[in-house]
Parts: C-alpha cells; sequence; structure tokens
C-alpha cells in the first residue's frame, strides 16, 4: 500500500501521545513493507525531509504570517500541508489511501480526498466532548463539529478502545461497521537501555525516597490535582515516599500551589518537560507510575510504564481500564477518588512481593498483545479492505479520466448490455462519473415518488 499520512505533530515535535503513536504507526508500516509518507509540522532544527526507519517524513512550516488565534493557525497549517501534498501527489504518482490523525488535519486531508478521489481514513485519538466532559463553549463546539466531518468523511474511522468506539458512535452518530477498534502499542525495546548516568536519581529524589512517578500532559482531565490530594495519606503510611511529576501544562502553577497549600512542597518534584531518556530512566527509577486520568481514551503511558518494568496504579476509566486488569497487571482506583487512589499507591510501596508480580504480568501483556507489528498488520488489514472497496465503488471508477470518455462514448451508442470489453474482463456500467451522496440521495426519493427503481 502506498500511505499519505497526516498528522500535526511528530516527533521530536510532541504535544501529548499522538506524535509517539504516529512515529510507531508509520514506521512498523514500513517495516511490513509499505510505502508510507507521513506529513507534518515542521520544527526547528529538525530536516524537513528525511527518511527514518523506512518512513518519508515531509515537515512543512505554517506560513510567516501572525496568527489570532490556534485555530486560525491550524487553518493555516493544513493550507501547506495541502500545497506541499499536491506537489507530493505529482512527484510520487499517487497515494492508495490518506489516513489523517485527529481533527487537526481535518481540512487538508478531505481537500486531497476529494482533489484525488482518494478514500480517507481517519484515526480519532480523542473528543472534544469526551477531553471537556460537554461541549461548554463556541470553541469547543467548534472543534467537535469537525470532529464530526471527519468522521463523515472517512471510509474507515479507527479508534484504539472499546470505550472509544461508544464514544464516538454516541457523539458523532456513526454506523457500527464504519468504525474498527485498534489499540495503541509499545515498543519494549525502547525501555531496555543502559544504566542512567551518573547522580542521575539525585536530581529528583534521595537516594532513600521512593519515587512515585507521573509523566503526561498538566491538564484536568489527566487528574494530577487527585494525585496531589492523595499525598498526604501515602505519606502518612509511607513517609519515603517522593512524588515527581514530570509535563507542562495550562494547571502547572496551580499544581504548585495545590502541594503547597497541602504542605507537601518538598515531597513534589516538579520538572517540567523531560525527553524520552529523561522519562524512560524515571520509569526503570520509579517504585510505581500514576496515572489518575478522569478522561483516558486509551492510556500509552500505562503500556510505556508496564514495558519498563514499572508497576502501574490508573484510575479506572476509559482506555486504562481495558489496559489493566486490578490485580493482575497492575492496580485500579476509582476515578476522581484521591482515597481509593491513595490505598492502591500505598500497596504497592508496602509489598515488594506483590510489586514485583504485578511487573512480570505486565510485562507479559505489553509482549504478547501489544506489539506493535501486529497492530500494523491489523491497520493494513483496515486499509486493504477499505481500498477493495473504494475499487469497487462507482467513485473509484470515476476517477480515471480515459474511463470517463468510454463510458460518455458507451451512453452515446446506447450500450446497455454490459459494458466494454478491456482486456477480457468486463466492466460492470456505472452511470455517474462522480458518486454523490446528496445526489443519490435525492434522485432515491425521486424514483421512489415516481414508483420505480432507481438506475
Amino acid at each position: 500500500m502506498r500511505v499519505l499520512m497526516l498528522s500535526w505533530e511528530y516527533p521530536p515535535k510532541s504535544v501529548g501521545g499522538l506524535a509517539r503513536h504516529v512515529e510507531d504507526l508509520s514506521t512498523s508500516l514500513a517495516a511490513e513493507g509499505h510505502h508510507v509518507h507521513v506529513i507534518t509540522c515542521g520544527t526547528q532544527g529538525v530536516p524537513a525531509y528525511q527518511v527514518h526507519h523506512g518512513v518519508h517524513i515531509h515537515r512543512v512550516e505554517p506560513y510567516a504570517v501572525n496568527a489570532i488565534d490556534f485555530l486560525t493557525w491550524i487553518l493555516q497549517l493544513n493550507l501547506k500541508v495541502l500545497e506541499y501534498a499536491i506537489v507530493l501527489m505529482q512527484e510520487n504518482a499517487g497515494f492508495d489511501l490518506v489516513h489523517c490523525h485527529d481533527w487537526l488535519v481535518a481540512f487538508a486531508g478531505r481537500a486531497i480526498k476529494h482533489a484525488y478521489q482518494l478514500p480517507l481514513v481517519a484515526t480519532i485519538h480523542a473528543t472534544e466532548a469526551g477531553r471537556n466532559q460537554g461541549l461548554h463553549n463556541d470553541m469547543q463546539r467548534y472543534i467537535s463539529s469537525v470532529e464530526w466531518w471527519l468522521t463523515y468523511e472517512a471510509w474507515r474511522v479507527i479508534v484504539c478502545s472499546e470505550h472509544m468506539r461508544h464514544e464516538v458512535r454516541g457523539v458523532f452518530q456513526i454506523p457500527p461497521d464504519k468504525v474498527a477498534i485498534i489499540p495503541n502499542g509499545v515498543k519494549p525495546e525502547k525501555f531496555r537501555f543502559a544504566p542512567p548516568p551518573p547522580h542521575f536519581r539525585e536530581r529528583f529524589a534521595q537516594p532513600w525516597e521512593q519515587i512515585v512517578f507521573f509523566v503526561g500532559r498538566l491538564v484536568r482531565e489527566k487528574g494530577v490535582h487527585v494525585l496531589l490530594d492523595a499525598a498526604p495519606q501515602v505519606l502518612a503510611s509511607s513517609p519515603d515516599a517522593k512524588f515527581v511529576v514530570a509535563g507542562t501544562g495550562p494547571m502547572e502553577g496551580q499544581l504548585k500551589h495545590q502541594a503547597r497549600t497541602l504542605g507537601i512542597a518538598d515531597k513534589v518534584c516538579f520538572t517540567g518537560y523531560i525527553d524520552d531518556h529523561t522519562r524512560n530512566h524515571l520509569y526503570r527509577n520509579a517504585k510505581v507510575a500514576v496515572f489518575p486520568s478522569l478522561y483516558e481514551p486509551f492510556g500509552i503511558v500505562a503500556l510505556e510504564s508496564m514495558a519498563a518494568g514499572t508497576p502501574v496504579v490508573v484510575s479506572d476509566t476509559g482506555g486504562l481500564n481495558e489496559i489493566v486488569t486490578h490485580g493482575v497487571t497492575g492496580l485500579k482506583a476509582y476515578t476522581g477518588d484521591s482515597a481509593s487512589l491513595a490505598g492502591n499507591i500505598s500497596a504497592v510501596l508496602r509489598d515488594a512481593s506483590f510489586a514485583e508480580q504485578l511487573k512480570q504480568n505486565a510485562t507479559r501483556l505489553v509482549e504478547e498483545v501489544y506489539d506493535w507489528r501486529q497492530i500494523a498488520r491489523r491497520t493494513a488489514q483496515v486499509y486493504l479492505a477499505v481500498y477493495s472497496e473504494y475499487r469497487r465503488s462507482p467513485w473509484q471508477m470515476g476517477r480515471n479520466p480515459i474511463q470517463r470518455v468510454r463510458r460518455y462514448a458507451q451512453s452515446l451508442v446506447g450500450n446497455r448490455g454490459g459494458g466494454i470489453q478491456e482486456g477480457g474482463i468486463q466492466e460492470m456500467p456505472v452511470h455517474h462519473s462522480r458518486y454523490s451522496l446528496i445526489e443519490h440521495r435525492v434522485n432515491a426519493v425521486h424514483y421512489h415518488r415516481e414508483g420505480r427503481e432507481g438506475p
């Protein structure tokens, strides 16, 4: 398959888990023999074009025009992506399909779909309604409408969990046969590395302290405030605990103030942004990794922790609920309940043999179920199914100008008997050079009123 993938972030530019997902998926598809090009947003100090692990990465910069807000900036980025894709389509003799990741590249993806009559696949990593537990202002309603539009335009919608399948079907009214569930994955080899540099641990905790580690965006949906509320109870039973909070976000100042108010500022280390190597070393040094999300479509950080050999405590919500089996591969706390979270963290810190059992079970789960090779193959199966349906559709049949001329000539001579022979294969007659859902429905109503079947 020749796949054109669009994503607004790709390593080293990483805002959330989407960047790592797109990187791991694209490289795994390339390893399976597929031809993958990714168009993404550029970042300073990174080549505009490179081939990395078989993936052709094209980085574009939005126009040098000051955007008045984020939505305007995204539209400018989409225009630049589309402009670049036009040249890329010509240089590479086209692609078999377009794969968009989330609403941020919806405009470019939809334009490419219709301009080149290609099937569009969309992965919805999260919804605006889910992130905010509803739609409360005009910006959220706008983003949600773009998400709906992307799922409407897509031939198939991929989600990462059963939870997300229910969510997108409920929010966007998607037919059940249009949604495919393919989980995220992790590459365990990324977390098997040499020991950390000297004095690494001292940057975050004293040698005798037990690290309780969180990594993620500092936003309300990630539940870090719940973790801080749980900290005093954890410290009461495990005074040597040290909470390391890695990441940045709009709640950073509020969370630091919360730690001071609770009197635990000296037991909480806010690291700010950390790179992947620092993150991985912290996983390996932590006694437990905690992800107390209020909303989590999947929870790839839990898989990362498992791959690094760190026991996990998560909230019983969304995709985290599907990854972790309580008492087997990790522990689950009631969502938003600081007392429940504290009890589960303390259970891991106080019982080393139980923590080791959780670690071994989780490692086996990652290697057997969440392997990227299997995920890439399942994604390729979706691609092939979509492409097969597309090849049989009136929309694709009208894509070739020669075919359009042939069918027009056929209509003039009145050939209604089953199509023109070409190479021994009989083509089925197609009555519309371009399939239009609206036109199709209007005609269906017209024929029904006249009491006859459509063409």
